[in-house]
């Protein structure tokens, strides 16, 4: 099974960039992506639903904002939306597909960095999806939690730690949380499970040569429950061709739908 996550920071935009010529190529079963940014009167365009491909949304009240989808090679049994948040199911970041006793979600975690209000709703969001990963983790069911946390959890997972640990994405109260979700709830960060190493970055600035000199964050993940420890078997990180600031987080699971 591949799963495909990516924050691809505009829907229409990537598209332009040639996204959709790219997603058929991955082979892929399962593509989760947030930051759509886009209502559905917006991709009406059949580009934006792929030909063999069962493609679901989840858009933010607020236009140009937000939004996740998840684009499936295999028709889900359910699809939900949202994960009970009175305050950021509106927003639009939470989706969830089942298929059999396996649940893909793509979740776009608020970020911080715009101002304290933001950050102060991140740490709410953070509060409330607690809550939500002990119901999971009470379920029963096979989860890959996908997407864009907003989080780079430790030094290694950005290039410019000392200088960024007072900053949104980064702070000790965010890495905190991290890891009670991997260290002491049993989540599992399957990225790292496989890949130790160094200069894994799946975000860069768009401020100076970020990219160019590969000054990034790691802050996408695929985040599994503990029955599917040791399920992955290879990871990359795809950077031939940009279609966002963000990189897909291409992931290959010994487990078939």
């Amino acid at each position: 099974m591949r799963i495909v996550s990516v924050n691809v920071n505009g829907i229409r935009a990537a598209q332009r960039k040639g996204f959709y010529t790219w997603l058929p190529r991955q082979k892929a079963d399962v593509f989760c992506l947030q930051e759509v940014r886009a209502q559905a009167d917006q991709l009406t365009d059949p580009v934006f639903s792929p030909a063999r491909y069962h493609t679901f949304h989840e858009f933010a009240e607020r236009k140009g904002y937000s939004g996740v989808a998840i684009v499936s090679k295999h028709e889900p049994d359910d699809v939900i939306g949202g994960f009970g948040s009175a305050e950021f199911d509106p927003e639009g970041r939470y989706i969830e597909a089942r298929f059999g006793n396996l649940s893909v979600v793509s979740v776009y975690m608020p970020s911080g960095s715009s101002k304290e209000e933001r950050q102060q709703a991140k740490f709410r969001f953070m509060e409330e999806f607690t809550e939500h990963l002990e119901s999971i983790a009470a379920s029963g069911r096979d989860y890959v939690i996908c997407g864009d946390w907003n989080i780079a959890h430790r030094e290694i997972d950005l290039k410019n730690w000392k200088s960024n640990q007072k900053n949104s994405g980064f702070l000790p109260e965010e890495r905190a949380w991290l890891d009670e979700v991997f260290d002491q709830r049993g989540f599992v960060d399957a990225f790292r499970e496989i890949n130790p190493q160094p200069d894994q970055y799946t975000w860069w600035s768009n401020r100076g040569r970020a990219w160019d000199n590969n000054v990034g964050w790691r802050i996408d993940y695929q985040v599994v429950t503990p029955s599917l420890k040791g399920k992955a078997k290879a990871a990359s990180i795809y950077k031939r061709k940009r279609y966002s600031d963000h990189a897909p987080l291409i992931m290959d699971y010994d487990y078939t739908l």
